[in-house]
C-alpha cells in the first residue's frame, strides 16, 4: 500500500512554491483558492519571508493550498481514483484537512473555508500569551515525556523516529531549554503558539461552528488519524476528530503504527516535503520515500503511484 502524507505547520520555508507555480494551471488554482483563504496564496508561497508564513493566518492556508494544488492538479500528481483502494491518506496537524480532500471526506473549497476560520482562531488563542513549539530529538522517549511534564509542558507533536514537540509558555520553554533531556538536541519551530494543547482551546469553539455548515461524506480510502492513528469509517466522526485535535496532541508515532499494520510500503509527502518522509524513513525500515520538494520528484512519484495503483499519465 502508498500512502500520501500532508505535512503541517513549520514545514513552510520562503518562496518553496516557486517552482511550482511554474506549472501550467498551479498559479490559477492557488490564485482562486485566496479569497477563501482571506491572504494572497500566489506572494505566500514566492516572494514572501520568513516572518511573514509564520503567521498562522498564512501558514495553514498556504500549507493546505499547497498539498492539494500538488495533490489534485491534473499537471502534477493528477487526482487519485476512489477505485485505487491500495493508496491511503494522512495529514499532520492542519494537514488533516488536505487528508480529508483527497480521502473524499470534504471539498477543497471547504477545507480552504475551514482552514480560514482554524487559523484565525489559533492565531487569535496564540496572541492571548507568548507560546511556542521545541522538537526535541533523540533520549529516550520515556525521559523526555517526563522531563516536558515536569517543566509544565505539554508534548503537542509524539512523532515517533525520535521526535517529540514540547510546547508551552516562552518562559517554560526557556526554562526547559536550559535544562535540557539527557542526550537530546533542542530546536525550536517556526510556528507562533503552541497548537495542539490547552492554549488552543479557545479555537476549537469557532471551528465547530464552521464545521456546521460542511458535508462531510463517509472516506473513500483508508483515512488515518492523528488523534490515534485509527483509520476514520465515517465523515462525521472525522470532522469531529479534526476540530477538537485543535487543542489535542499529535499522535503520528500511532498513525505510522497503523501504517505498518495496512502494510504501507511507500510514502510520497506533498509540499512542502521533507519532515514526514524523514520521520517515515527512520521509523519505517525499507519503505520506499519521495518528498515532493520541487517539480523535479513529479516523475519518481508518479513512478511509486504506478507501481502501487496502476498507470498515472504525466
Amino acid at each position: 500500500m502508498l500512502l500520501i502524507a500532508a505535512p503541517g505547520q513549520g514545514a513552510q520555508t520562503p518562496g518553496f512554491l516557486s517552482a511550482w507555480l511554474e506549472l501550467p494551471g498551479f498559479r490559477d488554482r492557488l490564485a482562486a483558492w485566496s479569497e477563501l483563504a482571506g491572504c494572497d496564496l500566489v506572494r505566500a508561497g514566492t516572494t514572501a519571508d520568513a516572518e511573514e508564513i509564520r503567521d498562522t493566518a498564512v501558514a495553514q492556508p498556504l500549507l493546505l493550498a499547497a498539498a492539494l494544488a500538488t495533490a489534485l492538479d491534473q499537471v502534477t500528481l493528477g487526482a487519485v481514483p476512489a477505485s485505487w483502494p491500495s493508496v491511503a491518506v494522512a495529514g499532520h496537524s492542519v494537514g488533516e484537512l488536505a487528508a480529508g480532500v483527497l480521502a473524499g471526506v470534504i471539498t477543497p473549497d471547504d477545507a480552504m473555508r475551514l482552514v480560514r476560520v482554524r487559523a484565525a482562531g489559533m492565531a487569535a488563542a496564540a496572541a492571548a500569551e507568548p507560546t511556542g513549539m521545541t522538537a526535541v530529538l533523540g533520549g529516550d522517549e520515556a525521559g523526555v515525556l517526563a522531563a516536558i511534564d515536569a517543566a509544565g509542558l505539554t508534548p503537542a507533536n509524539v512523532n515517533g523516529a525520535g521526535q517529540v514537540v514540547a510546547a508551552g509558555t516562552l518562559a517554560q520553554l526557556a526554562a526547559f531549554a536550559a535544562d535540557p533531556p539527557a542526550g537530546t538536541r533542542l530546536r525550536p519551530l517556526s510556528v507562533a503558539g503552541a497548537f495542539h494543547t490547552h492554549h488552543m482551546a479557545p479555537a476549537v469553539a469557532a471551528l465547530a461552528a464552521a464545521a456546521q455548515q460542511v458535508r462531510a461524506s463517509d472516506p473513500v480510502r483508508p483515512l488515518l488519524s492523528n488523534r490515534d492513528g485509527a483509520v476514520v469509517k465515517s465523515g462525521p466522526e472525522w470532522l469531529d476528530r479534526i476540530i477538537h485535535q485543535v487543542s489535542a496532541p499529535v499522535r503520528w508515532d500511532l498513525c505510522m503504527r497503523t501504517m505498518e499494520s495496512l502494510g504501507v510500503s511507500a510514502l510520497i509527502e506533498l509540499p512542502p516535503a521533507g519532515t514526514l518522509a524523514g520521520i517515515a524513513k527512520r521509523a519505517l525500515r525499507g519503505i520506499g520515500v519521495v518528498s515532493l520538494k520541487s517539480p523535479d520528484d513529479l516523475d519518481a512519484a508518479r513512478a511509486l503511484l504506478a507501481e502501487h495503483a496502476g498507470v498515472v499519465s504525466a
